[in-house]
């Protein structure tokens, strides 16, 4: 095999942390003098009528299970994880340290302001570095996640145009390239939607746009760099034409890791851009959390902000509740307070210059990836990308292997599979998003891998149709996996 990186064995069998259970055996002791080792009266009925189910196991015994466990799951301690338009970056320990602090970890959400002052500090640091790296006005960190920042910017729009036109208009534009959330957004909102096809380079087609544009559009949603990792360079026009008939636009932040110290949303003439701080700003986002996704406005969109923002007046911090314009709340409280402190802690420590140089490194490492593997794949479009390359998997296809087929084989090379099969405007779509935190070998092993699955498709394409091989679990059925999820572990049952 050419590449450097051999197909790993199978793993052996673990035996799982029930049928390691014997009677008696522990792995912890409780203290006489614990509360723990005292008995507790319940009230009538609440006690249980037999013991749990649990595993009777040494401590030895739990710490290999679990540690088994984690080899088995992908993750980006364990290898590169290319997962395009989700920025699956590295998470720095220092930002871990930071939010398990005693006095942020401690902390209830119900506490009065006056004894959480450091904690509303940091909330209020961070809006204020936020607003800068967009170049908008004013923040709201509550949105615990992209698709609730959507919903956020899109009720605050509604609020807005109700505010100065007496009416909430009727339909948002989008192009067919969107993130799947954007109409899911739109529809909760109570919108419309139209879907505008983009062109033959991959950007928004500007003249579909114009036929498009009227007094009944509320607003245009638009990633910049766009779903196929292309900037879009007539976007200060594009602002200016939704303007031109009332309209507001939004900027989907999930491809922001490609702009930092390098272009503003407030600069392109976006009214409104929400940021997934589990993404570009390095905070921890597997296994379907904890998100954030904050919202930063204008200054003509500030007073529908969710409810209460941060005050501050002579170094003290406040809630301010007295928003008569305010959508409300959007989160339980007041958004995913661990997630900020992990995300100021990586904008402090990286600067404005190292931000910069982030993004920057995200970019050639994307555009060193689209000129070598364009020997082999199809590049969807072949112009100079930003912080992703969307391939595509046709010639692979027509050797006898599809997209789902290369995805499933490189997990035998220990790679976690790009996005595959979005966005759906690119037939057999692979789309990779090496991040700035993986060095040129790792995308050089990447890349030869890849590669050789090419090769592979041409001499043996049964090897890829039927991948994995070598990890824990074989191929499945993901819709019914889906559909059925069941967790529990009864060998009897």
């Amino acid at each position: 095999m050419a590449t450097k990186r051999s197909v790993r064995a199978l793993q052996s069998e673990t035996p799982l942390i029930f049928e390691l259970s014997r009677p008696g055996r522990t792995g912890c002791e409780i203290p006489a003098h614990s509360s723990l080792a005292k008995p507790v009266s319940l009230p009538d009925g609440l006690a249980r009528r037999q013991a749990p189910r649990l595993p009777e196991v040494a401590e030895n015994q739990v710490m290999r299970h679990y540690t088994n466990l984690s080899v088995r799951n992908h993750h980006i301690d364990r290898d590169f994880y290319p997962l395009g338009s989700c920025t699956m970056k590295y998470n720095p320990r220092v930002n871990e340290d930071m939010a398990a602090l005693p006095g942020f970890s401690a902390l209830h959400p119900l506490q009065p302001a006056i004894t959480c002052q450091g904690a509303l500090q940091v909330e209020h640091e961070l809006s204020k570095a936020l607003a800068e790296i967009t170049g908008l006005e004013a923040v709201t960190l509550q949105p615990a996640a992209g698709a609730q920042g959507e919903l956020t910017a899109l009720l605050m729009f509604r609020a807005y145009h109700i505010k100065h036109g007496g009416r909430p208009r009727r339909r948002v534009i989008i192009p067919d390239s969107a993130h799947g959330t954007n109409p899911a957004s739109i529809v909760i909102a109570g919108y419309e939607v139209l879907e505008l096809a983009s062109g033959a380079d991959g950007l928004m087609d500007v003249s579909a746009l114009k036929n498009a544009l009227n007094e009944d559009v509320a607003a245009l949603m638009i990633t910049n760099p766009n779903t196929v990792g292309l900037f879009e360079s007539r976007i200060s026009e594009i602002t200016r034409m939704v303007h031109d008939v009332g309209g507001l636009v939004y900027m989907d932040g999930a491809n922001l890791n490609a702009l930092l110290g390098i272009a503003r949303p407030g600069d392109m003439g976006f009214d409104a851009c929400h940021i997934n701080l589990h993404k570009t700003f390095s905070t921890p986002h597997g296994g379907g959390g904890p998100g954030s996704g904050p919202v930063a406005v204008t200054k003509a969109l500030a007073p529908f902000l969710p409810s209460p923002v941060i005050h501050e007046a002579g170094g003290a911090y406040s809630w301010d509740w007295d928003r008569p314009d305010s959508i409300g709340h959007v989160h339980a409280f007041f958004g995913n307070f661990g997630v900020h402190v992990r995300a100021l802690t990586y904008i402090l420590s990286m600067g404005a210059d190292g931000l910069r140089a982030m993004s920057e490194a995200a970019i050639i490492n994307a555009n060193y990836l689209r000129v070598k593997l364009g020997k082999a794949y199809e590049v969807a479009y072949d112009a100079p990308c930003m912080h992703e390359v969307v391939l595509s998997g046709d010639r692979q296809k027509a050797k006898g292997a599809r997209t789902a087929d290369i995805a499933k084989r490189l997990l035998d090379y220990g790679f976690h599979p790009p996005t595959v099969y979005f966005p759906l405007i690119v037939h057999e779509a692979l789309m990779i998003e090496p991040t700035e935190s993986e060095p040129k070998e790792t995308l050089d092993e990447f890349i030869e891998t890849l590669l050789e699955i090419d090769r592979e498709a041409a001499a043996n394409p049964k090897l890829l149709q039927d991948a994995p091989h070598t990890t824990p679990v074989r191929r499945l059925d993901e819709a019914a996996a889906a559909r059925a999820l069941n967790i529990r572990y009864f060998k009897d049952r």
